[in-house]
């Protein structure tokens, strides 16, 4: 089953504990976290405390995407602070399989994640190391932007090569996630959705993740 993972982004952050619960309640898998350092992307989002404060109100796995530069000063403090998964880029980590091998020894699934210009052939190497790989369908560091179209295609070779290396790997898709592009995305090869606006921007939270579930259902390979 495709996994769908809120991204507490484009949530209310004067709400943070009762919009969580309430996607936990809706049938949320993962709740997704965007940590942006205003260094690595042009923004600057939450970091550990707002983490560890938010940790004891929901029993979902934290699905902790680190937008910053230098990832690896910060990896256990993320781990101290309640991520359960930890995501990094391939473009901020000089020495990646280090980085998630350091990840797996903390006690947390490690996933890499790249940019929309950065190729897929890039993962082959670290592909056996790692439990997740997230594909950046917008450029990070803003919510609500369009879904670039040309991700499909990447989206459908990194499924080919998760197939051929490592099977349980998770193929997670981040940006512009809704209704609309959530097929393509399933049907491409995806088993995780990311999404934010189209779930926190809408009135009917619940209907949103079951439109999304729904799809996704339909249309996994």
């Amino acid at each position: 089953m495709v996994k769908i993972a809120p991204s507490i982004l484009a949530a209310d952050f004067a709400e943070l504990k009762s919009q969580i619960q309430l996607v936990e309640a809706a049938g949320a898998d993962w709740i997704h976290l965007d940590i942006m350092d205003g260094h690595f992307v042009p923004n600057i989002t939450i970091g550990p405390p707002v983490i560890k404060s938010l940790r004891k109100h929901t029993k979902l796995p934290f699905d902790t995407h680190l937008m910053i530069a230098n990832p690896d000063a910060y990896l256990e403090i993320f781990r101290q602070a309640g991520a359960d998964h930890l995501t990094v880029h391939y473009e901020a980590c000089t020495h990646l399989h280090r980085t998630v091998e350091r990840v797996h020894e903390l006690g947390m699934k490690a996933g890499v994640s790249i940019n929309p210009a950065t190729p897929v052939s890039l993962l082959k190497e670290i592909l056996p190391f790692v439990d997740l790989i997230l594909i950046m369908s917008v450029n990070p560091g803003f919510g609500g932007q369009s879904f670039i179209q040309a991700s499909v295609e990447k989206i459908r070779r990194t499924a080919e090569m998760i197939k051929e290396t490592k099977p349980d790997v998770f193929l997670e898709v981040d940006g512009g996630v809704d209704d609309r592009t959530a097929e393509a995305i399933v049907r491409a090869g995806a088993t995780v959705l990311v999404a934010g606006n189209y779930i926190f921007g809408n009135e009917n939270v619940a209907a949103s993740i079951a439109t999304l579930r729904q799809k996704s259902q339909n249309n996994h390979s």
